[in-house]
């Protein structure tokens, strides 16, 4: 079971700047080149120690394609300034829909991912999706848009998740953070998306404050501690980790939404990735299934959990 850990000065702690910058827009390369090399140092031969390696190959093709692919457009200034103005994310995934670039994208990216080893499920996944017409494509995009995957088809939509991250982490880095500003509730300021963990940072001026991470483009944004990360309430807030774990992984929970976040210290363990390592928690995820908090954050590669 997980255990209760109290608040203390490690949970509280406010940085050594009183104002971090609010948001950062992801590098494309250097974001999938860190969880590649993350998911390679999760994997292993014994338990799903395989499937880390997988996941390693999908970062490494989507490292490899952000070099290869053409330039995403400018970005729009009046469609950024009405955005702004309205607290709305500029890169609204609720209106995005498939065009002719995004279907490009995928087709690369597909075509990148018949090298990567994988067991027979994944493959026959990956040719189905390969071979999926434009509305069924379409269909997939929305419901993923939506955190709504059917269960009989989570490796067919893991592939088209892979896709539509490159497609919005290479729009995010075009957008200028320093006029990122909230746009509601558990929302990325980016593309108004779920976060899939949230980060104890430890880089330069910014020391020690916290940092939620969008699950689809990895626009990172500034979140007070003991907040929760979905809904915002300070009330109820609590800490649970595994008995004797190293002491770098919480799930935070909140008794106002009843769900909870996942909580890395980079400041104890520099290697951990948001992304990477929400799925190299998994334990932690079986063992919260045990209480009555419900997992808050959404992550593509954890469909079913």
């Amino acid at each position: 079971m997980p255990r209760k850990v109290p608040v203390s000065g490690d949970m509280t702690a406010i940085g050594e700047v009183r104002t971090p910058p609010f948001a950062r827009v992801p590098d494309p390369e250097r974001l999938f080149e860190r969880r590649a090399r993350r998911f390679h140092q999760l994997s292993g031969s014994d338990g799903i120690g395989p499937y880390f390696g997988f996941l390693a190959g999908i970062a490494e093709a989507q490292q490899a394609l952000t070099g290869q692919l053409p330039e995403t457009d400018a970005t729009d200034e009046a469609r950024l300034g009405l955005a702004l103005d309205h607290a709305m994310p500029p890169l609204d995934r609720n209106a995005f829909k498939p065009d002719a670039e995004f279907r490009s994208l995928t087709d690369r990216l597909f075509g990148a991912l018949e090298e990567v080893a994988k067991p027979p499920a994944a493959q026959n996944a990956l040719s189905a999706v390969r071979k999926a017409d434009e509305a069924s494509l379409d269909a997939m995009v929305a419901d993923l848009m939506a955190d709504s995957v059917p269960v009989g088809a989570m490796a067919e939509f893991a592939y088209v998740a892979a896709a539509l991250q490159l497609h919005f982490a290479r729009a995010a880095s075009r957008l200028p953070e320093r006029r990122l500003q909230p746009v509601g509730d558990g929302a990325c300021p980016a593309c108004g998306g779920p976060p899939v963990s949230s980060l104890i940072v430890g880089w330069p001026h910014a020391s020690g404050s916290r940092f939620c991470s969008c699950a689809l483009c990895g626009t990172l944004w500034h979140h007070v501690r003991i907040k929760c990360a979905i809904c915002s309430s300070t009330k109820g807030i609590r800490y649970q980790e595994i008995e004797d774990g190293p002491g770098t992984i919480k799930a935070e929970t909140c008794d106002e939404c009843g769900c909870y976040v996942k909580i890395f210290n980079q400041q104890k363990d520099s290697s951990l990735d948001p992304f990477a390592d929400d799925v190299g928690s998994l334990g932690l995820d079986l063992l919260m299934r045990e209480t009555s908090f419900r997992r808050g954050a959404f992550n593509p590669f954890l469909l079913g959990y």
